[in-house]
């Protein structure tokens, strides 16, 4: 099946042409492009930009904004996103990770979007040309969304945040789960607040809510994070596929983040 190709200098003249029918916005390709070769007829053609924003990555003040179409190996080489160089070399192998977009990780389903599970728990905003959304909203309404990403933004943690992906086959196999933690302390060593998500736990990324609720006010110790493990697979719904049950990740997903959460 041909695909027809159309490159725009301008985000506003991508955004007007992904509003026909059948296109779909190329970043990187390792998604769309795989779902047009497995034969997804309802592509028809596909939209890109060549806006040099959308490839920049800016770190000041204490807030980074990544450029939509900034690949996972250049987040993970960054010098000052140290701390999420982890979940982008979680995407998949290194010649995944030179395609691979950070705007395109937003979109990726079950068992993919490791990158999209790390920027659910530093509570990011997702910029399109509508504005920035709180990005649980927006990973809520993902599938109906047809304004191209342009950039996600977020606070740099100072401390306390911690990434880990469980997967079969090393290092780039699909996941188990992921599972993404920042956790602030209060000066008496408590914890303050506590953001969880997760992966593979729902057709989409997805908040620990119960968890993090249990967790505040608790010690981050194995004693006082058992409430909040207890709880840990309240409200998920994850699938079964050849990689592991549904029965199996809610077993060890509480496993995963005491360690995670005590590492």
């Amino acid at each position: 099946m041909a695909l027809a190709l159309q490159t725009f200098s301008t985000l506003k003249d991508a955004n007007a042409a992904l509003q026909s029918a059948g296109t779909r916005y190329l970043g990187g390709g390792t998604l769309v492009v795989r779902a047009a070769n497995e034969g997804d007829v309802s592509v028809t053609g596909l939209v890109r930009s060549t806006e040099p924003s959308l490839s920049t990555i800016d770190v000041s003040d204490g807030k980074a904004r990544i450029g939509a179409s900034v690949t996972m190996a250049a987040v993970a080489r960054h010098a000052e996103l140290g701390f999420l160089a982890g979940a982008a070399r979680a995407v998949g192998g290194p010649a995944v990770r030179n395609m691979a977009t950070v705007g395109g990780n937003l979109f990726a389903p079950t068992p993919y979007g490791d990158f999209a599970v790390a920027l659910l728990a530093l509570d990011a905003t997702v910029t399109t040309e509508d504005g920035e959304t709180p990005i649980d909203a927006f990973l809520a309404h993902r599938d109906v969304s047809r304004a191209i990403v342009t950039s996600v933004g977020f606070s740099v943690p100072q401390d306390g945040f911690r990434f880990l992906k469980v997967s079969r086959v090393k290092p780039k196999g699909v996941s188990v789960l992921s599972i993404a933690a920042l956790v602030e302390r209060a000066a008496d060593g408590t914890i303050a607040s506590a953001r969880i998500a997760l992966g593979c736990m729902a057709d989409r990324p997805m908040r620990a809510k119960a968890a993090e609720m249990a967790l505040v006010g608790a010690n981050l110790t194995k004693e006082g994070i058992a409430p909040a493990l207890a709880v840990a697979t309240e409200s998920t719904s994850p699938a079964t596929d050849p990689i592991a049950s549904a029965w199996y990740r809610n077993e060890v997903l509480p496993v995963h983040l005491g360690r995670l959460l005590l590492s």
